[in-house]
């Protein structure tokens, strides 16, 4: 019986880490968005009725959950897969070069 062998290809590994990195590049767009330029001054909503300070607070709060609980696991799941991918991508790499040398 034949044995089967499985190859990996070390720059498509390192073609993903590149376009990983290049997404968590990108990602500061969002993250400044959500970060500054989502600012509405106190009295932008008006003034002299109840419901000004609740629409404030709701949009600090949704300003804050974009930013933590969207745009920031998302930046943090991306940097971990790419972490991940650049050392599976190094581990073979260096499996590779000591198969090489025996």
């Amino acid at each position: 019986m034949a044995s089967k062998e499985y190859g990996v290809d070390l720059d498509a590994l390192d073609q993903l880490v590149k376009e990983l990195n290049q997404v968590l590049k990108d990602m500061g767009g969002p993250k400044d968005k959500a970060k500054n330029q989502t600012y509405l001054p106190e009295g932008a909503l008006g003034k002299g009725f109840d419901e000004r300070g609740k629409l404030h607070n709701a949009h600090n709060e949704m300003k804050d959950f974009i930013q933590n609980q969207i745009v920031d696991k998302i930046e943090g799941l991306v940097d971990d897969f790419g972490k991940k991918s650049q050392k599976t991508k190094d581990a073979y790499a260096d499996a590779e070069h000591d198969n090489t040398m025996k």
